[in-house]
């Protein structure tokens, strides 16, 4: 099989996160700014679509190089060996950005990579007449950033947070991808209870089922490189029988979201369902207020209404004065809160274990992490 360089691209503040489930695939790679960089075959292209929880692409790079003329946009994008990648039919739109270049038109590039393209593979198909596009889809983008340009091709088609379950949500809905990262930087482990008190629609406690039976994100949806030739059909099937394989049906689980809306509870209920998890994740209207785990021990990762997201202040610091006296009782469960309140931890009544920053979109928020007494081993 070849070697292709591959990026899987993530939200600010989420590479590192990236960066440890490619190692955990087996994959050495670089982590730079909103993206992972590694090799594989057509084999990490499949496991890494269906695997990678909190990445939002994953990407070929088919040429890197510094330009700072159209010209030599053009030049260095036709001496890319396309026809490695696209058959004579591909429909290949050119998406661009530019960051702190000469080449500052979007546009004028895009119509350049596109032009280039073109011309290599007229040659090389020997192709006197436009290319009819009518084939397999490939997406290409030139990112020009301080003058250096990356030609990637998304392998992935919808973003990775597409799961193929959310058949309904709310009116701030937090993306599969962040919801997994949320889970990932918890010291929760699936033989320990879980909450989520502002479930909405159910991402946190399905994305944390998920991950307590180890089941691969992308089992329920396809991706665009499934059409293409070069892909063979024997590598998704294996890649798919191994994700079965690695699937711990069997692992008990204790998940609860709960939501003061109980028209949130029937959306959740109905997106578990969806994600095969209907069973597993039990969803029940409460406010947080109410929150009394039957259990002693366990983990609350909670993204509650914050000004920006609905915009009434006092009615929010109330809720987080309320939110620290109903979990302060609870002093073996740990809590993670993500909230761009930066007053947070005097209206929760108690300064945070450790925070760290994430946005959620474009709204630059911290995790606070309170962690809990720690369970007594057993001999």
């Amino acid at each position: 099989m070849k070697s292709y360089e591959l990026i899987a691209t993530a939200a600010m503040g989420l590479e590192a996160i990236v960066a440890k489930e490619v190692r955990a695939l087996g994959y050495e790679c670089e982590v730079e700014n909103g993206k992972v960089t590694y090799k594989g075959d057509e084999r990490a292209i499949a496991r890494s679509n269906l695997w990678l929880r909190t990445a939002d692409r994953i990407k070929i790079k088919a040429g890197e190089f510094k330009a700072y003329s159209f010209d030599e946009l053009f030049e260095k994008t036709k001496a890319i060996p396309w026809e490695n990648y696209l058959p004579v039919d591909a429909e290949f739109p050119v998406s661009g950005k530019s960051q702190k270049s000469k080449l500052f038109s979007v546009p004028d590039c895009q119509a350049i990579v596109k032009k280039a393209i073109v011309e290599r593979l007229k040659k090389h198909y020997k192709k006197d007449s436009w290319l009819e596009e009518s084939g397999s889809l490939f997406k290409i983008e030139v990112s020009l950033v301080k003058d250096k340009a990356i030609l990637t091709i998304d392998t992935s088609g919808n973003g990775l947070h597409k799961r193929g379950y959310r058949v309904g949500q709310g009116e701030a809905p937090l993306k599969e991808t962040l919801a997994a990262a949320l889970v990932l930087l918890t010291n929760w482990t699936p033989d320990r209870s879980f909450a989520d008190p502002f479930c909405g629609s159910g991402t946190i406690p399905i994305e944390a089922a998920l991950i307590g039976q180890n089941i691969a994100p992308g089992f329920n949806r396809e991706f665009v490189s499934e059409s293409w030739a070069w892909m063979p059909k024997a590598v998704w099937d294996e890649a798919r029988v191994e994700a079965e394989d690695l699937a711990n049906y069997e692992q008990p689980l204790d998940i609860t979201g709960s939501d003061i809306d109980h028209r949130m509870i029937e959306i959740a209920a109905g997106n578990a369902f969806e994600a095969g998890l209907g069973e597993l994740v039990t969803f029940k209207q409460m406010r947080v207020q109410d929150f009394s785990p039957r259990k002693e021990y366990g983990v609350l990762v909670g993204n509650p209404p914050y000004g920006e997201r609905i915009g009434d202040k006092p009615s929010v610091e109330r809720m987080y004065r309320e939110m620290g006296e109903a979990f302060s009782v609870h002093d073996t469960w740990s809590y993670y809160i993500l909230t761009s309140d930066e007053q947070f931890e005097t209206h929760f009544g108690k300064p945070a274990t450790k925070k760290r920053k994430l946005f959620n979109g474009f709204i630059k928020t911290d995790y606070y992490q309170y962690w809990g007494k720690k369970r007594p081993r057993t001999e």
